[in-house]
């Protein structure tokens, strides 16, 4: 089942973000068979400075989604200030946004 993975960071924490990006990036990789897509939240003045992380992947269960945010490297670094996880049923072809 895929979940979206709605990631705000905390307010001033860019540099933060930027030291555990690296393992982050290793972290994701692991499931990368199973990312629907994936990317930063950035603000929308600018386009490029990030707010948190937009994820949506295909885990067996809700519980298998959680245990792997819980050790995702931004969240042990404590980045978030908030974090969503839902269920997500897919319906629509991608068209914007994506490779051709």
């Amino acid at each position: 089942m895929l979940f979206v993975f709605w990631l705000t960071d905390r307010p001033g924490a860019g540099d933060l973000r930027q030291r555990v990006r690296p393992q982050h990036k290793e972290y994701l990789a692991r499931v990368q068979e199973r990312i629907a897509f994936a990317g930063p939240l950035v603000h929308d003045g600018d386009g490029s400075t990030m707010l948190g992380s937009l994820l949506v992947i295909d885990f067996d269960s809700r519980e298998a989604a959680m245990a792997w945010l819980a050790n995702e490297p931004f969240t042990q670094a404590g980045l978030y200030a908030s974090t969503a996880i839902h269920a997500f049923i897919n319906l629509w072809p991608q068209k914007a946004g994506f490779p051709a």
